[in-house]
Parts: structure tokens; C-alpha cells; sequence
């Protein structure tokens, strides 16, 4: 069995200088603890996700195509060297990092992105191994097929079950009924072994017309994934339409629905279905119309803010702003909004080593924020 680990972060990464936050430090008040906001890196181009290192150290995708590493509150000039082919088209690009669970002994990490050849798109995964300033020994370990020249919904998002199974999301390209097709690797997360097989107990492995990595599908477009650090499930959120994002907890052959049952409209106003329960359809634990647009996702597990111990965070693109949900057991008791005056996309959110929530916020100036306590 994997258990991650998490590493203590050297007293100079924890104490952070006039060098590591600018002057945009910003204190910010909420229900359960006030909080300061402090801006430790911009000028990332649309910054996808972050990873971070046993030296305090982090990983920071950008979806135009490069890996970047910010050390000491720098980002390093160079980007990392030797990334695999990949195509930056319309959503698609350079998307999740994710390190494996004995990252620190075997230095071993996956990355999610958009590769095109003759026949169209698609979101694969490759294992490498980085060594200081470059990959090597890079392999693509999942290809969703099959190919699409649209540039939506590539999904992307990443993550390890207790096991050390890792789990794919991948969008439905943008073309709904994909998501129901289970001969199609489209719309669903795909669950595999850090070799590429299909995991061990795969729902669907022996059944006729599956696909065998498939874990669940009806999953229109997973932008965030992150294990429960209690139960160990998976839990992510996805977009909906107009109206109709979800979270959702991760279970073995279940069919979440997509486009079968929605609460979200088309964009053009017309109703995608007249349902938004269904008999063998998985109901999200929570959704919110009109949409948000959701973006990355953690449970608060650090002790700088107590209070919000077992929290779920999550980010908003569209509505710019980050979501506290407190939960008793999988059932929302409340809700909150915080930074929504801040005016930005907020694309990843991560619990740091350090005890502070990391953001990545999206644009061609993105910035990576750390949120500690204002006392």
C-alpha cells in the first residue's frame, strides 16, 4: 500500500521574506478565522497546477506548454527541459503535475496534456523522471481514444488512491453523448496502474463493451480531484453547462449521468435533459446553478487554521472566487464565499507542506498565492 507522504519544508522556505510575498499581501476576513493572502510568484502563463517537492521546492505546469520551478519564492528562468510532445489548442495544453507517492527516493512524476497528430486530439499521460532541470526516461503510459479536432474538454486532473492506483479524468471533448458511450474513452476517469494497465478490480475489466481502464464514466468535464484524507475515496467536482457543477465522490462503476441528467441548460438557453434524477444514476453530494466554474480542490489538513479543519476548498473560474464548504460526513452544512473581491480565475487550490492553502490563478499574468492566518 502507497501512503503519501508529506514533507517539512526547510525553516527558510516556512518563514516567508520580503523576497518570497510582494507588497500585494492582502488580509481578507471570514466566518471561521481571518486570513492573509499573499502573493508569492506572478507572470506565469496560465498556470494549470502545482506540485510540491521535498526541498521546498514546487512544480507549477503552464498550460502553454512549460514545467516551471519556483525555489526561494523565484520562479527559475529556464523552464524544465525534455517535456513530452504536446499541443497547445484552444482548452487544451500542458495541464496536471502529479508526483508519485515515493517521489523523494525514485524522483518519478506524471504529467497530463493535449497531443495532436493526423487524427485529431487528445489527452494523454506520461511518466518521467526529473532530474534537476530536465525529464528523462519520459513515457506515455494513457492515450484517450479516440481523437477529436475539437479543442474542449480535455479534463486532465490527476490522482492516487491509498493503493497507489492512478486515477485519469478525461472530458467529453465537448461532445456530450461521448460521456455515455463506454466504448469511448471520453467522458470518464480512467483508473490504471503507474505502468498504464488496468488497475486491479476495475469495475468494467471483463465486461463486454467497456472500456477496461474505465472507473466511472457520465463525467463531463473533472477540473478537480483530491483524495478524502480520512475515508481515502475520491472525491472531485466537475463543470456543468450553463448551471449544473457538481461535486461528486468517485465509486466503482457508477454512472454520474452526464448528459442524461443535468441541473444545467445549454449555452444556447434549451434544455439538454428534462431530468435531473434517473434510477442507476449517481446524484452529486452537492451542485451549484448558475455555475461557478470550478477549478482544483483540497481539504484543509494543516494546523494553521484549525477551524477549518476538514474543510473542502475549491476554486472558481468563471465567478473568480474560492469556496469553503464544511461537510458532516458527505453532506454540506455550509458554504462559503471568500476572495470575490480579489478578480481572478482561480484554476488550481492545494494544501501546502506548510500548512498554508496554495492558489493558482488563471490568466497570461497568473500569480500562485499562499493563504495563511492574519495573526
Amino acid at each position: 500500500m502507497f501512503k503519501r507522504k508529506f514533507w517539512k519544508w526547510p525553516l527558510a522556505s516556512l518563514l516567508v521574506s520580503a523576497a518570497l510575498v510582494t507588497q500585494a499581501n492582502q488580509t481578507f476576513q471570514s466566518e471561521k478565522a481571518d486570513f492573509h493572502l499573499e502573493t508569492v510568484a506572478a507572470g506565469l502563463e496560465h498556470p494549470w497546477a502545482i506540485a510540491f517537492l521535498p526541498d521546498g521546492s514546487a512544480l507549477i505546469t503552464e498550460r502553454e506548454g512549460r514545467l516551471r520551478i519556483l525555489e526561494d519564492g523565484q520562479l527559475r528562468r529556464e523552464p524544465v527541459k525534455g517535456l513530452p510532445e504536446l499541443v497547445v489548442s484552444g482548452q487544451g495544453g500542458l495541464l496536471d503535475v502529479l508526483l508519485h507517492p515515493d517521489f523523494e527516493s525514485n524522483r518519478v512524476l506524471f504529467l497530463s496534456y493535449a497531443h495532436r497528430n493526423r487524427d485529431g486530439m487528445t489527452t494523454r499521460v506520461a511518466r518521467a523522471t526529473l532530474a534537476d532541470d530536465s525529464l528523462q526516461e519520459v513515457e506515455v503510459i494513457f492515450e484517450a481514444l479516440p481523437r477529436s479536432n475539437n479543442g474542449r474538454h480535455f479534463a486532465g486532473r490527476m490522482e492516487f488512491d491509498r493503493d497507489g492506483n492512478l486515477y485519469i479524468s478525461v472530458g467529453d471533448r465537448g461532445e456530450m453523448d461521448r460521456a455515455q458511450d463506454t466504448a469511448d474513452d471520453a467522458g470518464g476517469v480512467h483508473r490504471i496502474t503507474i505502468n498504464g494497465e488496468p488497475a486491479e478490480g476495475n469495475p468494467f475489466a471483463d465486461r463486454s463493451g467497456f472500456k477496461p481502464s474505465f472507473f466511472t464514466y457520465g463525467n463531463r468535464n473533472i477540473q478537480g480531484m483530491t483524495r478524502h484524507p480520512q475515508t481515502g475515496e475520491i472525491w472531485s467536482h466537475e463543470h456543468g453547462p450553463r448551471g449544473g457543477d457538481e461535486i461528486n465522490i468517485l465509486r466503482a462503476g457508477n454512472n454520474y449521468g452526464w448528459p442524461k441528467v443535468t441541473y444545467g441548460i445549454d449555452y444556447s438557453g434549451l434544455p439538454i435533459s428534462s431530468r435531473t434524477t434517473m434510477e442507476g444514476i449517481t446524484e452529486p453530494l452537492h451542485y451549484w446553478d448558475p455555475s461557478i466554474a470550478p477549478s482544483g480542490m483540497a481539504f484543509y489538513t494543516g494546523e494553521l487554521f484549525p477551524q477549518w479543519q476538514g474543510d473542502l476548498f475549491v476554486g472558481a473560474l468563471k465567478l473568480q472566487k474560492l469556496v469553503r464548504l464544511s461537510l458532516d460526513g458527505e453532506k454540506v452544512i455550509e458554504e462559503e464565499d471568500l476572495l470575490t473581491d480579489l478578480g481572478e480565475r482561480i484554476r488550481d487550490v492545494r494544501m501546502g507542506p506548510d500548512g498554508a492553502l496554495w492558489l493558482l490563478t488563471d490568466s497570461d499574468n497568473g500569480k500562485v498565492y499562499r493563504i495563511v492566518p492574519a495573526d
